[in-house]
């Protein structure tokens, strides 16, 4: 029964500039899009969405060979869970979380974690797996990883950490022939302007936070 969904799921469902595109491809694009926009919303509802998006890119990216990208879904789906609950009390009081700006001593550890993950990861990927992109698939996944964990905290430079993250994954997918995925990006990429925009907007109307 496992194996006849998986197969479903990988089915063909169409083609686009003459690559197949899956079901599974196509789930992943519609809750995708679905988990940003509520995102830029400050929806509670973007975190179940978006671990059904990330059960989906898991099938996704293992089959296609983005193993640190299909990694990255297990982490997402946990972050997701604390980023659910920390939404809902994480604030003043066990209230809602407010958006803030990211501290100063915040920003050194995402530098540091940041370009410790990229290399840590590159090395693991370029020698104990047959990736074709390692620092492409390492770069990206530690750049998404930044930005759901700046999620989580409602950190307004979150959405830069997306920003560079789909400019980056948007010719990766291409190459790889994910082309639906590839489009899906395009649209994340607009989605993350108009959220941090919508950001800055809510934070100009929060009070200070110390």
């Amino acid at each position: 029964m496992f194996d006849l969904l998986v197969s479903w799921f990988n089915a063909e469902a169409f083609r686009i500039f003459g690559a197949p595109v899956s079901v599974i491809e196509l789930i992943g694009a519609v809750t995708g899009v679905w988990c940003v926009w509520l995102v830029a919303r400050q929806n509670l509802w973007n975190w179940p969405i978006g671990i059904a998006n990330n059960l989906a890119f898991l099938l996704l990216f293992t089959t296609a060979g983005l193993y640190a990208d299909a990694g990255l879904q297990v982490v997402y789906v946990v972050l997701a869970l604390y980023g659910w609950w920390n939404w809902l009390f994480g604030g003043k009081d066990r209230g809602a979380l407010p958006v803030r700006r990211t501290r100063s001593g915040e920003w050194i550890g995402l530098a540091v974690g940041g370009v410790a993950g990229t290399v840590g990861l590159w090395a693991l990927l370029a020698h104990a797996t047959d990736s074709t992109v390692p620092w492409w698939d390492a770069a990206t996944t530690v750049l998404s990883l930044l930005a759901t964990y700046g999620q989580t905290r409602k950190l307004l430079e979150s959405w830069w950490f997306w920003i560079a993250a789909d400019v980056l994954y948007i010719p990766l997918y291409g190459y790889k022939g994910l082309w639906v995925t590839a489009v899906v990006y395009v649209i994340f990429l607009c989605l993350c302007v108009n959220g941090l925009h919508s950001w800055r907007r809510a934070l100009a109307k929060e009070p200070v936070v110390a």
